[in-house]
């Protein structure tokens, strides 16, 4: 991704930590990568929810 992040704090459990440490040793992929991807599938999976939020705004999801 090569748009400009934004830091925010997560509350994950013990067991997905460590799950995704060990992902990261494996792939050598950044956690916060894995995390990025996975917010990147829910809003697809919901984006017809999205959708309408996002007009709320003046917004259309063709801008973000």
């Amino acid at each position: 991704m090569s748009r400009r992040k934004i830091t925010t704090t997560i509350y994950i459990t013990r067991e997905q930590n460590e799950k995704l440490k060990a992902l990261h040793e494996k792939t050598k992929v950044p956690i916060a990568e894995f995390i990025r991807q996975g917010i990147d599938l829910i809003l697809e999976r919901n984006k017809d929810q999205l959708t309408t939020q996002l007009e709320l705004y003046g917004e259309t999801p063709a801008e973000h």
